[in-house]
């Protein structure tokens, strides 16, 4: 139960800060991630909702992955390979206690979205001729500023991606 509880406050804490619209908190600075040469899209942080994770550990975050309209379409119609145009963004924030929430709760239990952590942003765009050395697939990553990562940084995405083969390289299901 109390998982239950934690999972349904997560989910609806980082749904409404996703569905509140409110700016990246860095900006586009219109620089593109090396090797792969993505920008921040605009207008992400309208896209539909997939999921949201959590991320323990070193990285202590929740997530939000959000999908355009072609990544959407080919969730829910279970569509592998993902098509080309396929777009998924991930955005993250700190994992941190909720004082407020826990004291309504009487425990500690709730946590939600805190700062952006140091590489808040993160896209996988399908296009299966321009990423054909990566099965299809380009990355990109972004700093809380928009700042894009380094060659070194982006060189890292595929690699960690490659057991998720079956699943056309993406992590994330579809939650409905």
């Amino acid at each position: 139960m109390k998982r239950i509880a934690f999972s349904l406050v997560a989910l609806l804490t980082v749904v409404g800060i996703v569905a509140s619209g409110s700016p990246a908190s860095g900006r586009d600075d219109g620089r593109a991630v090396p090797i792969f040469g993505i920008k921040i899209f605009p207008g992400y942080r309208d896209w539909r909702l997939i999921s949201v994770a959590h991320e323990e550990g070193n990285l202590n975050d929740i997530r939000a992955i959000l999908g355009n309209d072609v990544a959407i379409k080919a969730y829910r119609e279970g569509i592998l390979p993902f098509p080309d145009g396929t777009v998924i963004a991930r955005i993250a924030w700190k994992d941190v206690p909720s004082e407020e929430n826990n004291k309504v709760f009487g425990r500690a239990q709730s946590f939600v979205a805190g700062p952006a952590p140091e590489w808040y942003l993160q896209f996988m765009v399908k296009d299966s001729k321009k990423f054909a050395a990566t099965a299809g697939w380009g990355f990109a990553q972004f700093d809380k500023n928009g700042k894009p990562a380094d060659e070194a940084k982006i060189k890292t995405c595929f690699p960690c991606h490659q057991p998720f083969q079956a699943r056309d390289f993406v992590f994330t299901r579809y939650a409905r």
